[in-house]
């Protein structure tokens, strides 16, 4: 039975079987080996220093959830041919294919207007071309033009694999324990109504866990004030060498990072030039670092006190507040970084940066966790929930974080 399987032992799931033919083709391929030089988390360890997984790995722990949901559905009736079952374990493996270096960090720094989603596509293509168009039916799904709408919502939607995978995976290597969730008891629960993704009654208390944990890690671990502020001085490094090599000054970088940085490069230029895609596709996290370092000797005073902060860890200095701080504030702070640094008002501006955060845990108008009940009926688990408040979790929390050198 094993010569079917390659099995690969993974820290939150145990072994993850995966079968031979186009599924290990895919796990082998190197557009996904790419993802094992990608953190899953950004610059998270800045604050969590256990969180050094990858994309691959969450990538692989998506799969193995979806390989359980697609058993739990098939032993209840739910019908899925097993061309269906490889082409939605295919799409979830392939989900994240897209995502660059530190993962959302750099996502609009480095290529103008063009999403990770765009670019996980793209790639989906790349290889269903080199596999003969195999990946055919995993790309429908993928794109939710599949019949079978269910499908589509295990790889997007509130309750999808992905989503499953990462908030375990995440609890697991921050050690922020309180986030963690039932998720093997909600794939259990999974079942199909009128061809959308429900869970059944039993299931509610794991949805409330399940929502409430989602809210704890978006404000511990993924909005933490000083991964935001570790984000954002990469952000402002990468700008400020563009900025450089855009006016013709010399800036090292290795020859795939060279090229976006040398060049304006948006969304029409990086589709109609598949030099593009494969320049971008030789680019992770290991690029960034290298540059870092060397940039901390450029001349340029910006560029080098950014890239130091980053490599010595002397994060921006973050407030978090709930209104947005006055202009007057922030021109003071750049005007106190262009004394401190010789530098114009303008270009100070890299020193700070302010954003506007707003989250919310649940959009009961944008997608629905649906109840179903041994009699048929259908309820949100706003409805269903005796603890759970729709006001509030549907509520947008705004928060404003004023990132500075300290």
């Amino acid at each position: 039975m094993d010569n079917y399987f390659k099995q690969i032992n993974d820290p939150v799931f145990g072994f993850i079987r995966i079968p031979r033919g186009l599924l290990l083709d895919i796990v082998k391929h190197p557009l996904m080996q790419r993802l094992t030089r990608i953190r899953q988390l950004g610059l998270a360890s800045m604050v969590y220093p256990g969180a050094q997984h990858t994309r691959f790995q969450h990538s692989l722990g998506a799969f193995h959830l979806m390989s359980e949901a697609i058993t739990s559905l098939s032993q209840k009736g739910i019908f899925i041919f097993d061309s269906e079952a490889e082409a939605v374990e295919a799409a979830i493996l392939m989900h994240d294919i897209g995502h660059g270096p530190f993962s959302h960090v750099l996502e609009h720094t480095i290529i103008r207007d063009i999403s990770h989603e765009d670019i996980s596509l793209m790639m989906i293509n790349k290889i269903n071309n080199e596999f003969n168009g195999s990946l055919n039916l995993a790309i429908k799904i993928f794109k939710d033009e599949y019949p079978k709408r269910f499908l589509h919502q295990l790889i997007s939607s509130q309750l999808d694999m992905d989503r499953l995978d990462y908030l375990r995976r995440d609890c697991f290597f921050t050690g922020v324990n309180e986030g963690n969730i039932g998720s093997a008891r909600i794939i259990k629960m999974l079942d199909v109504a009128d061809d959308n993704l429900v869970v059944g009654s039993k299931g509610i208390y794991s949805i409330e866990n399940y929502l409430t944990s989602r809210r704890l890690m978006y404000w511990s671990v993924y909005l933490h004030k000083t991964a935001v502020a570790c984000e954002r001085n990469l952000v402002n490094a990468l700008r400020r060498a563009r900025d450089l090599a855009r006016k013709g000054e010399e800036v090292f970088a290795t020859p795939a990072l060279r090229e976006f940085l040398y060049n304006d490069i948006d969304k029409q230029t990086f589709c109609s030039d598949p030099r593009y895609l494969d320049l971008y596709s030789m680019l992770d996290d290991n690029d960034i670092m290298t540059s870092l370092k060397v940039w901390m000797g450029h001349p340029d005073i910006i560029l080098s006190t950014l890239s130091a902060d980053i490599i010595n860890r002397n994060s921006f200095k973050v407030e978090v507040m709930e209104q947005q701080p006055d202009d007057e504030y922030i021109s003071q702070l750049r005007k106190t970084f262009a004394a401190r640094y010789k530098v114009s008002e303008e270009d100070a501006d890299y020193f700070i940066h302010l954003s506007r955060i707003e989250k919310d845990m649940y959009d009961i108008n944008e997608d629905h966790i649906s109840i179903l009940y041994k009699d048929g009926t259908i309820k949100d688990i706003t409805e269903a929930s005796e603890i759970l408040n729709v006001a509030l979790l549907s509520k947008k929390v705004t928060k404003y974080y004023l990132c500075y050198q300290r």
